[in-house]
C-alpha cells in the first residue's frame, strides 16, 4: 500500500507541531506563577549562640531584625574588608553637615517624599491618560512622559567644556 505524498506531508506536520523547538518556555519563565512561597527569597537562620552575659542581649524590636537573621548584603560587605554597619542609615554623615545645613538653608519639608510621589502621580496623569495602563506587556510609558523633562548628558557635556569645567570622558553616544 502506498500513501500519496500529501498524506504524508500532512502527517510529517502533524507530528512536527506537537514538538517545541524553543523548550518548554516555562523554564525560561523566571516569574512565580503559583501562590506560594518563593524557594530562592527563603534563607536559614544563622545558628543560636548563647551570649556570655544574658545583659549584653539586644532589647527586642518588634518588627526588627533578629541576631539569627542572615543579611547576605552585609556579608558580602564584610568578607570584601568593608564595614557591614556602614549600611544602616543613620541620617547623613558628619562630614556632610556643610551640606545638609546648606541644602535646608530655605527649609526643608519632612513630607517631601510624600508630596513628590503626589506631584508626580498628577504629573504623568495630566500627560497621558493611558500612561499607568498596559495595553501590551512591558511596555515602559514613562520615558514617553518624561521625555521633555530629560537632560541630554552628551549637550550638558558639551556646556561644561565650553565654560571651561575640567570634564571626566565620556562613552560615545549611541547611535539609532
Amino acid at each position: 500500500m502506498r500513501l500519496p505524498h500529501g498524506m504524508i506531508l500532512v502527517a510529517i506536520l502533524a507530528l512536527s507541531a506537537c514538538s517545541r523547538p524553543d523548550g518548554d518556555l516555562n523554564l525560561r519563565n523566571l516569574r512565580s506563577i503559583g501562590a506560594g512561597p518563593d524557594e530562592f527569597s527563603v534563607l536559614p537562620g544563622k545558628p543560636l549562640e548563647m551570649p556570655e552575659t544574658l545583659a549584653s542581649l539586644p532589647a527586642p524590636t518588634p518588627g526588627g531584625t533578629n541576631l539569627t537573621d542572615q543579611n547576605p548584603l552585609a556579608d558580602g560587605v564584610a568578607a570584601l574588608g568593608g564595614r557591614p554597619g556602614a549600611l544602616v542609615a543613620q541620617g547623613a554623615p558628619a562630614s556632610d553637615t556643610a551640606l545638609v545645613q546648606h541644602a535646608a538653608r530655605n527649609g526643608m519639608s519632612s513630607d517631601i517624599r510624600v508630596t513628590l510621589a503626589a506631584e508626580d502621580d498628577a504629573f504623568q496623569r495630566s500627560r497621558s491618560r493611558f500612561t499607568k495602563f498596559r495595553l501590551f506587556r512591558d511596555v515602559d510609558r514613562y520615558n514617553d512622559v518624561y521625555k521633555s523633562e530629560m537632560t541630554d548628558p552628551y549637550a550638558e557635556l558639551r556646556r561644561f567644556r565650553r565654560m571651561g569645567v575640567s570634564t571626566p570622558s565620556a562613552p560615545p553616544p549611541e547611535r539609532r
